[in-house]
Order: C-alpha cells, then sequence, then structure tokens
C-alpha cells in the first residue's frame, strides 16, 4: 500500500483525509460543543495538518455545515420509510428516543452559533423543515384533514421533548407521545379505515395516554426500532 503523505509532526494526509476530518468532528462537535472545538485540536483528532483540513474545507462554518448535511441525510429514514408500520405506527415511533440520546444536532448548532446567516444554520432550518414535511406526508397518508398543521403540531412536540429532556435530564418523550397520540387521533377521521381502529383497540382509548413504541414489541414484536443514531 502506498505510503500516505506526511504532514507537519508526522500525521497523515491524502486519500481518507476529508472523512477522517469529519469523523472527528461529528465526536468532538456533539462531546463539547462547535464553539469549544477548535481546528487545531480537530487537526489532531483526525491526524491531518491544518493546511490539509483547508484543503478539503474553506474553514471551521464549512465544515460544521458539512457535518449537519451528513448527519441525517435520509430524514429519519429508520421511522418514514420503514413498511411494516401504518402510518400512526410510524408518527408514534418518532417519539420513540432514548432518553440518553445527546440534544439533537441541529437545534445545539443553532443555539450555539446565533448567526441565521450562517451556513450551519441554514442547514438546521431545512432538516427541521424536512422532519416537518415528512410527518405531513405520513399524517396525510393516515387521513389527516389538515396534514400539513399536524406534521407541525409533532415536529414541534419531538423538538420540545428534546430540549426539556436535556435541560430537566429526565425522559419528556413518553409525554410527548401520548399527547401526538391524542393529536393524531383527533386529527384523523372515524372514517378513515381499520388501521385506526385497529391501533386504538392497541393503544387504548383516545385520550388515555399510550404505552412508549417499545413497549408495543411485547403486542407487534420487533415491530418497531429505536431510530435515533449513537
Amino acid at each position: 500500500m502506498t505510503e500516505l503523505e506526511k504532514g507537519p509532526k508526522g500525521r497523515r494526509r491524502g486519500r481518507g483525509a476529508r472523512e477522517r476530518i469529519l469523523s472527528a468532528s461529528q465526536q468532538l462537535f456533539r462531546e463539547q460543543g462547535i464553539n469549544r472545538t477548535g481546528m487545531d485540536q480537530l487537526c489532531a483528532a483526525a491526524e491531518v495538518s491544518k493546511r490539509t483540513a483547508y484543503q478539503h474545507f474553506t474553514g471551521k462554518d464549512e465544515l460544521v455545515a458539512e457535518y449537519l448535511r451528513r448527519f441525517d441525510p435520509s430524514v429519519l429514514s429508520g421511522v418514514f420509510d420503514r413498511t411494516d408500520l401504518t402510518p400512526r405506527e410510524r408518527l408514534l415511533a418518532a417519539f420513540d428516543v432514548p432518553s440518553t440520546t445527546p440534544l439533537c444536532p441541529y437545534i445545539a448548532a443553532a443555539v450555539e452559533l446565533h448567526d441565521p446567516q450562517h451556513p450551519a444554520s441554514q442547514c438546521a432550518r431545512d432538516y427541521k423543515k424536512a422532519v416537518a414535511a415528512r410527518l405531513a406526508d405520513t399524517t396525510r397518508e393516515a387521513g389527516a384533514a389538515d396534514p400539513e398543521q399536524l406534521g407541525e403540531q409533532l415536529a414541534l412536540l419531538i423538538d420540545g421533548a428534546a430540549a426539556r429532556t436535556r435541560v430537566l435530564n429526565a425522559d419528556a418523550f413518553p409525554a410527548a407521545a401520548a399527547i401526538a397520540a391524542v393529536l393524531i387521533d383527533n386529527a384523523i377521521p372515524a372514517t378513515a379505515g381499520d388501521d385506526r381502529r385497529r391501533e386504538c383497540r392497541e393503544f387504548g382509548p383516545v385520550g388515555q395516554t399510550p404505552p412508549r413504541v417499545n413497549d408495543v414489541r411485547k403486542v407487534q414484536p420487533e415491530r418497531i426500532q429505536s431510530h435515533r443514531p449513537a
């Protein structure tokens, strides 16, 4: 195998450098934040010189934006692309987030950067709009009368639960899932089909706190799995 060109202090550069830089940014930005992570530390973790880093990224701003773009490019495909779940089940599965999951990187970036014109802030806005759109598409599939409104409501619940879980160090997603179930069932006409009536029998009557999606496995084993990346 051809030896990689060496940078200062023996650091590697060349093939794979871009991926190592992005991998290091994903770890460091999530563990200690964007503002506390400098380019020197990133380059050391990625084993590249700063010159090599700037050959791949014009600056830290571009690196942060690319880090967000690559974090979840398919927009929760582990929930919305599942064909073994009904639309209602997919909507509730979006709330199946382990309490140990770090704060959403898009929320964290937007809070840290304080600049709506930052390229990473735009990435965060685009991603959050994409999540709301996928929720709306799924509510439309479920038969919601106003899918756009319901999609925005569910997106707000997810982000609120994520922030509240982080601030209080207590799992807020079960309460958010219970509210979501009521919103969903109130928005879907009773004539939407047998799927809704079947699910209501499994989850309980409207207004009753539904089990966490993990608990549904007791009724339908292995149908729903956690979707958030570690």
